[in-house]
């Protein structure tokens, strides 16, 4: 049974690695290059679930969204698309007769280190959208992710199973 979850955590991993590639892969080709502005924020319209974009509740200029706008743009052509045969691989995987771990292992740390190189690009823009602020303006990005992280830890973390449960 062990073994199965292993298996499990595996495939669990690579599903969250594929479906946070998909993010990478809105399609942002209107007017507004996938941004709407409002309220003085700048939220990714693709965005419905809740999450928070780092800007909210700062009031940008136009300027300012503007120079956001053309890092995003730069950001994304400089951005290889989301490598369709690491899916199709990871499937092949995932869909065998019999199951090769090694083989899932390694097409999951693959595709986790191309995972960590788009954060790593997108934490590079969002500094440079960082520095574009004014003074005023980076103490009220930092209060509302305190407000953020206070709210966070807030919520409960989930419950332990027995031992007995994990088998």
């Amino acid at each position: 049974m062990r073994k199965v979850t292993k298996v499990s955590t595996l495939i669990m991993a690579s599903m969250l690695v594929l479906g946070s590639q998909a993010a990478f892969a809105v399609d942002k080709t209107g007017p507004n290059d996938g941004w709407c502005h409002g309220d003085g924020m700048m939220m990714n319209k693709k965005d419905g679930r809740g999450h928070h974009n780092m800007f909210d509740g700062v009031n940008l200029t136009e300027q300012q969204r503007q120079q956001m706008r053309d890092l995003m743009r730069q950001s994304r052509q400089g951005q290889p698309r989301m490598d369709i045969a690491d899916r199709e691989a990871m499937h092949k995987l995932i869909t065998a007769d019999k199951f090769d771990e090694a083989a899932v292992r390694a097409q999951a740390e693959k595709m986790s280190k191309d995972q960590v190189d788009r954060q790593v690009e997108m934490a590079k823009v969002r500094n440079q959208m960082f520095n574009l602020l004014t003074p005023e303006q980076k103490a009220a990005l930092n209060q509302k992710h305190q407000q953020r992280i206070e709210k966070m830890r807030q919520v409960p973390a989930p419950a332990a199973q027995p031992a007995s449960a994990q088998k």
